[in-house]
């Protein structure tokens, strides 16, 4: 089993926002970037767990936990030219972005904010507190994924 980090604006997309939708499952559409397709593509695997992080907010915060729950498969929202992130150059025979499909499986009693992360040392080597990472998904150890569950409240 692997552990991940899924980054999300809240305005955009939010933990609530998932435990709204049908069996609290929904497709983690709309990256574009290699590295984090890549990631979605090649190594997540159905069982997977993962922390739900609200970014570009105040305070910026892991909220809560999910699970993934398919297979990366390709993004239909790249052939879309009306959805929210559309690649006019994806090819249907080649596709070029790839999703899986997260469920919910508990949402933190307490926020845990990225200043509290910063200040806990056990945490100092998570690659989301690492400068200049954007990555919107990406891996971290177990240890850090049980220790942010723990201070979540879970």
């Amino acid at each position: 089993m692997k552990y991940w980090l899924f980054k999300s604006e809240p305005n955009c997309f939010s933990y609530d926002d998932l435990l709204k939708c049908k069996n609290q499952t929904e497709p983690w559409d709309g990256v574009r970037n290699y590295q984090a397709r890549n990631f979605m593509r090649d190594e997540m695997r159905v069982g997977d767990l993962g922390i739900f992080y609200h970014s570009n907010c105040k305070p910026p915060h892991a909220i809560g936990l999910l699970e993934i729950v398919s297979a990366g498969r390709p993004d239909p929202t790249q052939f879309d030219p009306f959805s929210e992130h559309p690649d006019l150059t994806a090819d249907p025979k080649n596709p070029r972005w790839f999703l899986v499909d997260v469920r919910a499986r508990g949402k933190f009693r307490r926020p845990v904010s990225l200043s509290e992360m910063r200040e806990i040392p056990d945490l100092s080597d998570m690659k989301l507190l690492s400068r200049g990472n954007r990555l919107s998904v990406m891996p971290i150890e177990k240890k850090h994924f049980e220790l942010l569950k723990k201070l979540g409240g879970l």
